[in-house]
C-alpha cells in the first residue's frame, strides 16, 4: 500500500473513533416529572426535587432528563399526560405532591417505576400495599398531612375560642376530600363548633366560593392541603384578609406570603426525599422494597403581621408552640 493511501485511510478510521465511542455511550436516564400544579408556584418545590437528585450523583442536564407535565391546577388533563411519558419510556415517573398524578401514573404504568410524595394515606388510596413493602412498582413519601385536620381545627379553635361557626374549603374531586371532612367533622362536634363545607374543583371557583364565604360570615376556615390550593397560595391568603377571614393552611409557604396560621410537615424537604428516592430507584433500587417515607416533624408557623392586620391577639400558649413567628 502506497504512503499516501495508508495514511489517509489511518486518519478516516481515526475520525471515525470518537464517533463510534459516542455511538456506544448510553443514554440518559429520563424522569418523567408529573404534577397537577404550574410550574411558577412550585419553582421552590422542582429545585428541592433536583436537589434530592443530586444527592445521589443525579444532576439535570448532566446524566439525568427531566421531562416535566404539568396540569395547571386542574385534574383531568393529568391521565394523558402520564400516558404521554409512558410513551416516551422514561425511566422513571415522579409524582410528588398530587395524589391524583400518582393515580393517574399507577393506571397507566405497571412496569415504569413510580415514586410519589403525597398527604393522602398511600394505603388507604390505594396506591401501594403497604408502607414498610410497598410492592409493585410504586414507593415514594407520605407527607400525611391528610390526616393533620383534626389537628389544625383545634389550632384554629383554640385562636378563636369564642367561634361557633367555621369552614372548610375542599376540592371534593381529591381522593382524600372524604377522610379530611370526616375528621374535621368529628373534631368541630367535639369542640361544640358548627361546620360547614365549602368546595372548589377549578381555579375558576375559588373567588365565587369566597364572596360566598364572605356573605355567610363563619368565625374561621380550613384550607386543606390540596394542589389546587397550594397552587394558588398568594390568591388564597390575599382573599381570605380581603375578607376579613382568620384561616390556617398546610403549607408553611401560605404564612410566608400573608397567610395567617399554617400546621403540617415541611414541603420542601418532602420534595427533596422525593428527588433522593428517585435518583436511587435510577441507580438500581427496586420500589416493591423501599419502604414509603414518612414526617417525623411538623412545622407550626404564625404570622403576627396578618394577625394584626385582622384584629386578632395570638394567645400565649399558642406563640409558645409555634416553631416559627414572622414579624
Amino acid at each position: 500500500m502506497k504512503r499516501r493511501a495508508f495514511i489517509t485511510l489511518l486518519g478516516g478510521a481515526a475520525a471515525a473513533w470518537p464517533l463510534a465511542a459516542r455511538a456506544q455511550q448510553p443514554k440518559m436516564p429520563v424522569v418523567g416529572f408529573l404534577h397537577q400544579g404550574s410550574p411558577e408556584p412550585y419553582a421552590k418545590f422542582t429545585a428541592a426535587f433536583r436537589k434530592g437528585l443530586a444527592e445521589v450523583g443525579y444532576v439535570e442536564g448532566r446524566n439525568v432528563v427531566i421531562e416535566y407535565r404539568w396540569a395547571h391546577g386542574e385534574s383531568d388533563p393529568l391521565p394523558e399526560l402520564a400516558a404521554d411519558l409512558v410513551s416516551r419510556r422514561v425511566t422513571v415517573i415522579a409524582t410528588p405532591g398530587s395524589i391524583a398524578a400518582t393515580l393517574a401514573a399507577k393506571a397507566a404504568t405497571v412496569a415504569i417505576p413510580i415514586v410519589f410524595m403525597s398527604g393522602a394515606d398511600p394505603v388507604q388510596t390505594g396506591v401501594v400495599a403497604s408502607l414498610n413493602r410497598p410492592g409493585g412498582n410504586i414507593t415514594g413519601v407520605g407527607a400525611m398531612n391528610a390526616g393533620l385536620g383534626a389537628k389544625q381545627f383545634g389550632l384554629l379553635h383554640e385562636l378563636l375560642p369564642r367561634g361557633a361557626r367555621f369552614a372548610v374549603l375542599v376540592n371534593p374531586s381529591s381522593p382524600q376530600s372524604q377522610s379530611m371532612i370526616a375528621e374535621v367533622q368529628t373534631a368541630a362536634s367535639t369542640l361544640g363548633a358548627q361546620l360547614e363545607i365549602f368546595t372548589v374543583t377549578t381555579n375558576r371557583d375559588i373567588n365565587p366560593m369566597f364572596a360566598g364565604l364572605g356573605q355567610k360570615r363563619p368565625d374561621g376556615l380550613l384550607i386543606s392541603p390540596d394542589p389546587l390550593f397550594t397552587n394558588r397560595l398568594v390568591q388564597l391568603a390575599t382573599l381570605a384578609a380581603r375578607h376579613v377571614m382568620p384561616a390556617i393552611y398546610a403549607l408553611r409557604e401560605f404564612a410566608e406570603v400573608g397567610g395567617l396560621m399554617t400546621y403540617g410537615s415541611n414541603f420542601t424537604d418532602l420534595f427533596r426525599q422525593a428527588g433522593n428516592y428517585t435518583g436511587r430507584v435510577l441507580s438500581g433500587e427496586k420500589p416493591a422494597e423501599m419502604p414509603i417515607l414518612q414526617p417525623t416533624k411538623f412545622e407550626f408557623v404564625i404570622n403576627l403581621q396578618t394577625a394584626a392586620a385582622l384584629g386578632l391577639e395570638i394567645p400565649p400558649t399558642l406563640l409558645a408552640r409555634a416553631d416559627e413567628v414572622i414579624e
